[in-house]
């Protein structure tokens, strides 16, 4: 059962399942708008993600649990409970309603690590907790970093504009950041599919592999063909941009991005991951470096 298929990740992930001849049914909001989201194939079960009674009758059909739900816009921890600590209370106790030993993969976020530094960071974090301290079933974490690749809504804005030679980089000079692709990290889940019983009661951060993260001159180098102009702008800037959009949000009803939160993300010294617990566990190792991410993801059709 799938969470979130409708999602970047979810949608790659259907795919990816169905081309391995797995059978996939997804959970979807009785209102979404993104019903024709779901691939030719994918069974929809209709629900709430707070309905725990008909989770938990859906999930009795199944081998294994994969929660990609997500919200990252938010103007404080309420509006991030719903999805990243809520949703994954009702799927838990759903599970273990259903008394089965079926796995349960929660799709967290590499922000867990640092609760504090914002509330969408502190909701992932708290719903880690939800998984942690709740399941009586076998479970695993991933934290990937910024996932980027064709339908990405949030990483993309900032790759085309280093591929046209206009970088701005918001956090230190020095900072370093891990990035995956799509595709790989989709793969590191069909990988934990063969070898859950390796990684129960784990949280695995993983990564294109490329060691020690990049920095923006690698980003922007590798974006643009090595020709750039890149514009620092400076943290009073980008908090007094984030306040005005927090203030923004409010009055118009919308949900931000940038945050006073999302900036303190923005300016942290690095985020960092490490493959080799994952790799060990699974075998599972990435094989798309930011140079041919980039290529598949700005290529004239979806690989």
């Amino acid at each position: 059962m799938l969470t979130g298929a409708t999602g970047f990740i979810g949608r790659r992930l259907q795919k990816a399942l169905l081309v391995n001849d797995r059978q996939v049914s997804a959970v979807v909001k009785p209102s979404s708008s993104n019903k024709d989201q779901l691939l030719c194939g994918v069974h929809a079960m209709f629900a709430d993600l707070s309905n725990t009674d008909k989770l938990a009758s859906a999930i009795a059909d199944c081998k294994a649990v994969i929660y990609c739900a997500g919200s990252v816009r938010g103007r404080n921890l309420e509006d991030f409970r719903a999805a990243n600590i809520a949703g994954v209370r009702s799927v838990v106790d759903a599970m273990n309603q259903a008394s089965l030993q079926i796995p349960l993969l929660l799709i967290s976020s590499l922000a867990a690590s640092r609760p504090r530094v914002s509330d969408y960071a502190n909701s992932k974090f708290l719903g880690e907790r939800e998984v942690i301290h709740h399941a009586r079933f076998p479970w695993t974490i991933f934290r990937p970093p910024a996932v980027y690749g064709q339908g990405d809504k949030e990483m993309l804005p900032i790759l085309k504009l280093a591929r046209k030679g206009i970088v701005i980089p918001i956090g230190p000079a020095q900072q370093k950041l891990s990035l995956i692709h799509v595709d790989d990290l989709v793969a590191a889940m069909l990988a934990w599919l063969e070898s859950w019983t390796d990684c129960r009661e784990q949280i695995f951060s993983l990564d294109d592999g490329h060691s020690g993260g990049y920095d923006w001159r690698e980003i922007a180098e590798t974006a643009s063909g090595g020709k750039y102009y890149s514009f620092k702008i400076p943290d009073a800037l980008l908090f007094a941009a984030a306040k005005v959009n927090l203030l923004l949000s409010g009055l118009f009803g919308y949900s931000p991005m940038l945050s006073p939160g999302k900036a303190r993300e923005l300016i942290q010294p690095d985020w960092l991951c490490d493959n080799e617990s994952l790799t060990q566990a699974t075998g599972w190792s990435p094989v798309i470096d930011l140079e041919n991410g980039l290529k598949k993801t700005f290529g004239n059709h979806e690989n």
